[in-house]
Order: C-alpha cells, then structure tokens, then sequence
C-alpha cells in the first residue's frame, strides 16, 4: 500500500510539473514525507552498513567512509534536497573518479565499486540521509575533527569549485 502511495505522488507531481511546462521542486519534498521514516534506513542497513560501517572500532577498520561523513560532505556542496538527492543518486549508480567529491575517500580507500542498485532504491537513501540523522561510528567526531580542522576537505582546491561555484 505504502509503494502505491508513493507511486501516486510521483505519478501525480510529474504530471503537474509536465502539464504547466515547470519542473515541480516539491516532488522530492513530497516523496521525502513518505519515505521519511520508511524504506530509506532499512536500504542503508541491509546495503551500504556492510562497507560504510558504523560498529567499527577506529578508522583502521572501515573500508569506506562512514554514510555520515558523506551525508556531510555533499550538503556541504548541495544544500538542497533536490540536489543533495540527484548528486548522490548519480555517484552510486555511476561511482566514477572524475565525479567524486570526497577526495580523501578515494584516495585512502579508492572509487566505490559499481553496485547493483536500481535508481529508486538508491533515490530512497538519499531522500532518507538528507532528512534523518544518521548513526555514526563512536570515533568519527574526533577523527573529523582531526582530519578537517576546518571543516573542509583535503581535495587540494579540485572539489567544490570544479563541480559548483559557491
């Protein structure tokens, strides 16, 4: 019932959006009331926990950045929901070097490996990680602190301004 619910406002914003020749920026809004609590944390648990973990002991034992530290990270360069969404829904389903934006990531553990995830799972995470809080590691906050003194990247002048003027 919940998927039919959802599939309705969609159906129904696309349709708005194509029947006045705007593009509807509540679409993502809307969904995101439905999936607030919903289907988003039980994908992130059941997909992305096994590398992104948040039971690690330190840094020495995770193989991917924690999903708060890329919650973090792209917010930083899509302050809106819209583009938060499209941002990270386009780096899982196409995890390419020339498109990351979390440099450090990539060179302390290498590009994401392309994944089987379809487009609306992913959408659903998304949507999910820009509206909720999310569990992070016990050490995370130090190490952060630590690594990003002021709250910026080591990407070494090739992040933010390459991808969007801010």
């Amino acid at each position: 019932m919940k998927t039919l619910k959802i599939l309705l406002v969609i159906t129904l914003a696309s349709l708005s959006a194509c029947s006045n020749g705007k593009k509807n920026k509540n679409i993502t809004s809307i969904t995101s009331e439905i999936l607030k609590d919903n289907d988003g944390l039980k994908l992130i648990q059941q997909n992305c926990y096994a590398c992104h973990s948040v039971t690690s002991k330190s840094h020495d034992e995770i193989i991917a950045p924690p999903m708060v530290a890329i919650k973090r990270r792209y917010k930083r360069s899509y302050s809106t929901e819209e583009e938060f969404v499209t941002a990270l829904t386009d780096w899982v389903l196409d995890p390419i070097e020339e498109n990351a934006l979390m440099f450090g990531a990539v060179q302390n553990f290498k590009v994401m490996p392309k994944q089987p995830f379809n487009k609306e799972e992913v959408t659903k995470i998304a949507i999910f990680m820009f509206n909720n809080e999310l569990e992070k590691p016990s050490w995370f906050e130090n190490h952060f602190n630590e690594e990003h003194p002021n709250g910026m990247g080591k990407g070494n002048g090739r992040g933010i301004g390459r991808l969007k003027n801010n």
